[in-house]
């Protein structure tokens, strides 16, 4: 279990909850939630993402293992963890949004960083290697 935080639920009642927010996450990638749970989440879901790279037999039992839907894990292989295949981590981002009109609790969005972001770092990354090799000649 990554963190510490036990979210005022049994453990098995956070273990249920973390991995349904984990596969809402990878489904629709992005969720609105509160900011501790969001942290528990990250964790998981990096983690997930971090299976996925691994495209071999055991990594699918192991992320069907955590994951509830089989068509999330379907879409964790074929399109997330390609899409994050030269990345090392960070793979979510969490923005703050405000405080819940309820009960005042801190809320914000947790969401996969989009394709677009992907390729846009990739696209300054052969920026600066192209701008290096200028620069050796």
């Amino acid at each position: 279990m990554p963190g510490t935080r036990k979210l005022g639920r049994t453990t098995d009642h956070r273990l249920a909850m973390l991995r349904g927010l984990v596969t809402y996450l990878l489904e629709n990638g992005r969720i609105e939630t509160t900011v501790t749970r969001a942290k528990e989440v990250r964790a998981l879901a990096e983690k997930m993402i971090t299976v996925a790279k691994n495209n071999t037999l055991a990594a699918k039992r192991q992320a069907l293992a955590f994951v509830t839907k089989e068509d999330v894990v379907k879409k964790l292989f074929d399109e997330i963890a390609p899409a994050f295949a030269d990345r090392s981590g960070g793979y979510t981002r969490i923005v703050r949004t405000g405080q819940r009109r309820g009960d005042a609790a801190e809320m914000c969005i947790i969401e996969l960083l989009t394709f677009q972001v992907v390729e846009e770092d990739k696209k300054k990354a052969r920026a600066r290697e192209k701008a290096k090799k200028e620069t050796d000649e």
